[in-house]
C-alpha cells in the first residue's frame, strides 16, 4: 500500500539530512563506513538521512568529527540540526586566544633570522616576523596593504613572481595546496583565489616524470643573491575556537648553508639578533 500524503511528507529529509549525505558523497564513503565511524548502525544513519529519524546533539557532534569537518563547518552542521553551535569565533584581537596569539609571536620572533608568517584561511596575513621583508622586497604598494595575501603576494607579477626562479613548479604547489583543501571544505572564495593565482603562473607543459610535487623548495631571487626555501606549516588541530582553528604557521627553512648566512646577513643589517 503506498504511503499517505502526510506520512510521505513526515519523512521528507530535512535540511540537516541533506548536508550529511552531502559531505558523506564528498568524502566518498559509504554509510556503512560513516556509520562503524560514528559508533552508531548502517541502519540509523539510514534514518536520519532519510529524515525519518532526528539525531541528538552528541550523534551530530559525532557525524561531524567522522566526517572531518571543520570547526566552522561543525558549527553550521549543528545549526542546520536545530542546534546551538558548540565553537566559539572569537576576534582575532579578543582576550579569548590573545594568550595563544602572543605565544605566536613568540614563536616568530624565534624563528629569526628566518622568515615566517601566521595567515588566515584564504592567505590573509595575521602575523610576520621581521624577516618576512625578505619576501616583500621590490613588491607592489598596493600588494602590502592591509589586508596582505600573502598567496597573492607570493606569485603576482607585481609581487614576489618576478623573483621566483621556478615559479611555474613552485606556483603550480601553491595552487594545487590551495585547490585540494577547497575540494576538502568547499568554499568559493577558495576557488575564486586558485583560479586568480593559476593566472599568474606561466603557461607550459604539463609535469614530467621528475616532477617532485610538494618536495618543491623555493628558489628567489634577492638582493643579495638566491635563497632556497623549505617550507613548514603547522595547524592548530586541538584548538577549539574557530578563529584559532583557521589560522595556519607557515615558516621557511634554508635548504643550504649559502641560504641560511645570506639570511643571517640580513638580519645583522636590520640590526636583529640571529637566533641560533
Amino acid at each position: 500500500m503506498a504511503p499517505t500524503t502526510a506520512a510521505a511528507a513526515e519523512h521528507r529529509p530535512s535540511p540537516f539530512s541533506r548536508e550529511v549525505r552531502r559531505w558523506r558523497a564528498l568524502r566518498r564513503m559509504s554509510q556503512l563506513e560513516l556509520a562503524a565511524l560514528a559508533g552508531t548502525t548502517q541502519r540509523h544513519l539510514s534514518f536520519i538521512e532519510s529524515g525519518r529519524s532526528a539525531p541528538g546533539r552528541a550523534m551530530v557532534v559525532r557525524l561531524a568529527e567522522s566526517l572531518a569537518l571543520s570547526l566552522r563547518e561543525r558549527n553550521a552542521l549543528l545549526l542546520t540540526a536545530g542546534y546551538a553551535p558548540a565553537y566559539e569565533e572569537s576576534p582575532r584581537d579578543g582576550a579569548a586566544i590573545e594568550p595563544a596569539m602572543t605565544a605566536l609571536r613568540s614563536i616568530l620572533t624565534g624563528h629569526l633570522p628566518y622568515p615566517a608568517v601566521v595567515a588566515g584561511p584564504r592567505g590573509e596575513l595575521v602575523l610576520a616576523n621581521a624577516a618576512f621583508e625578505v619576501l616583500t622586497e621590490g613588491a607592489a604598494a598596493r600588494l602590502l596593504e592591509p589586508p596582505v595575501n600573502v598567496l597573492r603576494l607570493a606569485l603576482h607579477p607585481e609581487g614576489m613572481g618576478p623573483r621566483v626562479v621556478n615559479l611555474a613548479a613552485w606556483g603550480r604547489h601553491v595552487t594545487e595546496s590551495l585547490r585540494a583543501r577547497a575540494a576538502a571544505h568547499p568554499d568559493g572564495g577558495l576557488d575564486a583565489l586558485a583560479a586568480e593565482l593559476a593566472g599568474y603562473l606561466p603557461a607550459g607543459a604539463p609535469p614530467g616524470p621528475d616532477h617532485l610535487g610538494f618536495a618543491v623548495p623555493l628558489r628567489l631571487r634577492t638582493a643579495g643573491g638566491e635563497l632556497r626555501l623549505l617550507t613548514t606549516l603547522t595547524s592548530f588541530a586541538t584548538a577549539v575556537d574557530v578563529t584559532l582553528a583557521e589560522l595556519h604557521l607557515e615558516a621557511f627553512l634554508p635548504a643550504d648553508p649559502e641560504t641560511a648566512e645570506l639570511l643571517r646577513r640580513r638580519a645583522a643589517a636590520r640590526g636583529a639578533a640571529p637566533a641560533g
